[in-house]
């Protein structure tokens, strides 16, 4: 496929201008670019679906120019090109259906789908997205300023602080399409008390828990209930607000450090001692439009650093979908006992939720039944990889409906087979790491099957343009296959072509599921 650059600068009125977008966010971290970064390739391969007159979008009395584009994009004519590498995002399968379309079609419309905003940071600036550092995100009035100015159709809110901190009320109350909870539905995830005390109202399975301010009274229930046992703190601690404590010595200390050393800031002046489950961990995903939610495929993350689960918590060091753990009965299960009481609970308390309920469930030991252990109120990562390259469906069109409140009817296609996600991170996570290291061999190791495609995180590019790290977790190395054995073989294999002497993975990702194979010493 030769690069459409005609299409930007015909002067013909009825070829489609398309923008896409990516935004910059320098005050979020980076955990959540892997997710953002999905959503933007199925986006792209759903846009001959979307340039049609079903949709109502804002449409310019002119078609703009070619400056417009340029201005935006410094490598415009490479958006729908071919390229493999820049951002590890293969767009040959994603982007030709809409190439295909703008060839052969003769849009009716100068603009139907304006834009979609992926709220994100940690990646470099050129080829397949464009970053625009100098929107400030927490700023709602510029953002929706930045939305009239440029007719924006669509906006995806991914990280969870802009959530809590209102961007969506401000964003619908501006009349701007918003996929993404108000502010008091982000309060599922922003505050842990807040969604333990609505389960406790409507019943939502869940552990037994109490929530302490005094350090003192923490410390005297942690004694009198035992260890091992596990310390949350209340709000939003980037994912390492948790603390499985398997003595009482590490639980006073998770305690002391919260509510004596304020290391969480604010997030920590409260914390929730709570009872521990034991059981296998599993995450459950479900699209919600206020009244309706329908399910997710199911997945399972791997939080500990360390091979066998062994370490610290981090944001995620791998997954894979579906998960043998949930089967149809138990998503049935979760559905009908966790996601909807959650959805028609926050309905009757005045704030519906819009957006994507992440579910982290315990499959309960004792019961063989799931109880809730936390919300988010996005897409996980590394979860959403394996998702998202397993999704048929036409995901612009579902979030659309979902920003809409019409999910009523609609119904997701997926792949068969498996999927899996690698993660590699720099050396020293979840604790301090060095940041520039050079990494190599990103195209060869997507080059070791046509289903590997290797996400980004906490990547730039440096002045010689080759990849370096920025971040924790930098890199998600993502496979499918027609078994997990297969999407497992196909990422481990992809993961071992990368020249990167400042990363390491875990090497046993599907370990719950699949009997280990010995992985070759990396080169």
């Amino acid at each position: 496929m030769t690069e459409p650059r005609s299409y930007y600068t015909n002067s013909n009125p009825n070829i489609a201008a398309i923008y896409i977008f990516w935004l910059h966010c320098e005050s979020l971290t980076g955990y959540y670019t892997n997710t953002l970064k999905c959503f933007w390739g199925f986006c792209l391969s759903s846009l001959n679906n979307l340039l049609t007159p079903s949709l109502s979008h804002p449409t310019p009395s002119t078609p703009p120019s070619s400056s417009l584009y340029k201005s935006i994009f410094p490598s415009i004519s490479r958006v729908l090109s071919v390229t493999t590498t820049t951002f590890g995002l293969q767009t040959r399968n994603l982007v030709s259906p809409a190439a295909r379309f703008l060839r052969n079609q003769s849009c009716r419309f100068h603009l139907v789908l304006t834009a979609i905003l992926l709220l994100t940071r940690g990646i470099s600036n050129s080829g397949n997205a464009t970053c625009i550092p100098e929107l400030d995100i927490s700023d709602s009035s510029a953002v929706i300023s930045f939305c009239n100015k440029w007719g924006v159709g669509l906006v995806v809110v991914g990280p969870e602080a802009p959530l809590v901190s209102g961007l969506a009320n401000d964003l619908v109350k501006a009349g701007i399409p918003t996929f993404g909870p108000s502010a008091e539905a982000a309060a599922l995830e922003g505050s842990k008390n807040f969604m333990k005390s609505l389960c406790d109202k409507y019943k939502i399975p869940t552990a037994k828990y109490r929530t302490f301010t005094d350090p003192s009274s923490a410390k005297q229930y942690i004694q009198d209930q035992g260890a091992p046992i596990v310390i949350k703190a209340d709000g939003l601690a980037a994912g390492k607000g948790v603390t499985v404590a398997m003595t009482l010595e590490e639980a006073y200390e998770a305690v002391d450090s919260m509510l004596v050393k304020s290391v969480f800031g604010s997030a920590g002046c409260r914390v929730i001692v709570e009872e521990f489950l034991e059981g296998e961990e599993v995450s459950f995903f479900a699209l919600v439009d206020g009244e309706n939610a329908i399910p997710l495929e199911s997945a399972q993350d791997h939080k500990r650093v360390g091979d066998g689960d062994t370490g610290p918590n981090t944001g995620g060091m791998g997954a894979y979908s579906p998960a043998p753990v949930l089967t149809k009965e138990l998503q049935a299960v979760v559905m009908q006992t966790i996601i909807l009481p959650t959805v028609k609970g926050m309905e009757a308390e005045g704030c519906k939720f819009v957006g994507v309920l992440y579910a982290g469930l315990m499959i309960e030991k004792k019961t063989g039944l799931p109880k809730l252990i936390e919300y988010n109120v996005r897409f996980g990562d590394p979860e959403c990889q394996v998702l998202m390259v397993r999704m048929e469906s036409d995901l612009a069109q579902v979030l659309l409906a979902a920003s809409r409140g019409e999910l009523s009817g609609v119904s997701l296609k997926w792949s068969p087979g498996s999927a899996m996600v690698v993660v590699m991170a720099s050396k020293g996570y979840p604790g301090s790491y060095e940041k520039g290291t050079e990494i190599r061999n990103l195209e060869e190791a997507e080059n070791v099957a046509p289903t590997v495609k290797i996400f980004h995180a906490g990547t730039a590019l440096n002045s010689d343009g080759n990849f370096i790290a920025t971040g924790g977790r930098v890199l998600g190395v993502t496979a499918t296959g027609r078994d997990l054995e297969e999407a497992r073989d196909r990422a481990y294999q992809a993961v071992e072509e990368i020249n990167w002497p400042g990363g390491f993975y875990r090497r046993d990702i599907g370990w719950r599921a699949l009997p280990q194979k010995e992985l070759a010493p990396k080169k």
